[in-house]
């Protein structure tokens, strides 16, 4: 007796198809639960966050300030434009607007602006690095390493013997020491510190106001900083202890410039106050450390009274670059949309009029097929409807009438994915493969030519995303992203579909309005002209030619039946 055969544990083509199905469904289910997590707990909605085009926002003018008579060139605003930008995306793909109206900077974001992202934008984080020439408290009880003038002498306002690096006390001139012990902190804000120049030393406190300092020029820039994050400050054993601080990447230029200054203050050590080195935001000092290591490796730490709020505040600031300006908030307004609504509805008509053109395409040109097609586009619709309105949760991405542009044209792009399957899955069919073998034959052949056009389409985003600015970032974003979710859509939903409905009748008999039909695909024939038979031919159309072939040998049966019973009766009559 024959043995059993073994079943195969590759699974069937139905039960791949279900398997895909249900992870799409886990997939909307997630996407979904997200949005209502944040809808009810995280103060989500469940309509994307519209563009400054389509809703309005905020203003805010920048004014630049200098010292007096000093002018602002263009090279640095357009600086101070490229930093505040950086800034302003950090908290998302907003669609702002950030240029120059004569020498003020103008900053339009769309809906109402949070505390961080005001931050962002109003303060402007001028990070200067001086050495500390005198520091004491917020008194008048400082203790001069040279000796005061008498009330009858002249203070001289500039160094009797040249300095020889930032941390000589010949810096200090009687005129400079007056006006370290009468200086103020309370004045702080009106004592224009955060404009002060660069190559002189500057008299301050620190933000607090519970210390002043005198401190020598600049010796190193926040324009150097390359990158910066906020961390607990750890041992040497990794424990942490709980102490928040900023951690600095200085470029090249700026670690050449910061080991210079940690050898020489490292060698001060002991000497306080001038081993230690300040660092300046906005004219006031940020913080004053020793200098207990020669930091050679562009990579020092700020640490001071901070919270993780206020040190991620910090590092956020930093990391965009220390703007070449100062600047101070001129005005800050409420402004009403450049498009408005009406221009929204005409986005999503030509939205539905493309939709509708696609659909009546693929009618005409796949019949039946062509549901698939409609329920691929209404999921793909769904997963990118719930995809933004997170993004716009959790990234603070709003849809503009670019944004929109990019998902009408999102629209051709997927419909081109499934004509692509469907031409290869009618190309098996005219080679004489039946419909479920020519399903996942097509779809080998479709998937490699469905990739590498996607992977192009999302090249082409990515590029267009990095380059751009203002609205057209968004319309890359939307390109890039409804690419990523049509591949999704062909895999676990558009195949999976096409394997069910090949097991079906309707589609498996080559209807001539499955738009599957072999017949009207034209199948290759095989044989001589006269009897010239289609290799792939419905079961319907088989089943009949079986059974007028029956009926033709029934009647030749008849007829020789009869032929012989004729020859017999001939035959007995010339015998009598």
């Amino acid at each position: 007796m024959a043995a059993p055969s073994k079943r195969s544990s590759r699974p069937t083509p139905v039960r791949k198809a279900w398997r895909s199905l249900t992870w799409l469904g886990v997939i909307i289910a997630l996407l979904f639960g997200i949005n209502a997590a944040g809808v009810i707990w995280g103060g989500g909605s469940w309509t994307p966050k519209l563009a400054l085009d389509l809703e309005g926002g905020t203003q805010i003018i920048l004014a630049p300030k200098v010292e007096t008579g000093a002018d602002v060139s263009q090279e640095q605003l357009d600086q101070a434009v490229s930093i505040i930008r950086q800034r302003v995306d950090a908290s998302g793909v907003a669609e702002s607007e950030i240029n120059t109206e004569g020498e003020n900077v103008v900053v339009r974001i769309p809906g109402e602006l949070d505390d961080q992202t005001r931050d962002r934008i109003e303060q402007s984080a001028k990070l200067e690095l001086r050495a500390v020439l005198l520091a004491d408290a917020a008194t008048n009880t400082a203790v001069s390493p040279t000796e005061t003038p008498s009330p009858t002498e002249e203070p001289e306002s500039t160094p009797t013997v040249e300095p020889t690096d930032g941390s000589d006390p010949a810096w200090i001139t009687p005129a400079l020491q007056d006006q370290f012990d009468n200086f103020d902190c309370a004045e702080l804000d009106n004592a224009a510190t955060n404009v002060a120049p660069a190559d002189e030393p500057l008299v301050t406190c620190d933000r607090e106001r519970a210390a002043k300092y005198l401190l020598g020029p600049v010796e190193a820039s926040g324009e150097n900083i390359v990158d910066a994050t906020n961390g607990t400050v750890t041992t040497q054993t990794g424990a942490s202890t709980g102490q928040w601080a900023v951690n600095i990447v200085f470029d090249e230029q700026g670690t050449q410039d910061f080991t210079e200054v940690s050898t020489r203050l490292f060698g001060l050590q002991g000497q306080t106050p001038r081993d230690q080195f300040a660092f300046v935001l906005d004219g006031a000092v940020l913080t004053a450390p020793s200098m207990n290591a020669a930091i050679t490796d562009g990579r020092p730490q700020i640490t001071g009274q901070f919270t993780q709020e206020t040190s991620k505040s910090l590092a956020d600031q930093l990391k965009f670059g220390a703007l070449p300006l100062s600047f101070t908030v001129q005005s800050s307004d409420t402004i009403s949309p450049t498009l408005g609504t009406s221009q929204l509805q005409s986005g999503l008509i030509a939205g539905l009029i493309g939709l509708i053109l696609v659909v009546i395409y693929t009618i005409f040109q796949y019949r039946a097929l062509a549901s698939v097609t409609i329920a691929s586009l209404v999921i793909a619709g769904i997963i990118t409807y719930l995809m933004i309105t997170i993004l716009s949760w959790r990234e603070g991405y709003r849809l503009s009438l670019a944004g929109i542009a990019g998902l009408i044209v999102a629209i051709g792009f997927t419909a081109d994915s499934f004509i692509i399957y469907f031409e290869r899955v009618r190309d098996e069919l005219r080679d004489g493969r039946q419909l479920v073998s020519a399903v996942e034959a097509g779809w080998k052949r479709a998937f490699r030519t469905v990739l590498a056009s996607k992977a192009t389409n999302l090249l082409a985003a990515i590029v267009l995303f990095i380059l751009a600015v203002g609205s057209v970032k968004g319309f890359a974003y939307t390109l890039g992203l409804t690419t990523i979710i049509d591949v999704v859509v062909v895999i676990l939903f558009t195949h999976p579909m096409l394997q069910l409905l090949a097991q079906t009748r309707f589609f498996s008999s080559g209807n001539p309005w499955s738009g599957l039909d072999p017949e009207a695909l034209g199948a290759v024939y095989r044989g001589r002209a006269e009897f010239r038979k289609p290799v792939a031919v419905t079961a319907k159309k088989a089943a009949s030619s079986a059974k007028e072939a029956q009926r033709r040998q029934t009647i030749a049966e008849r007829k020789a039946a009869a032929t012989v019973g004729a020859g017999d009766t001939s035959n007995d009559g010339k015998e009598s």
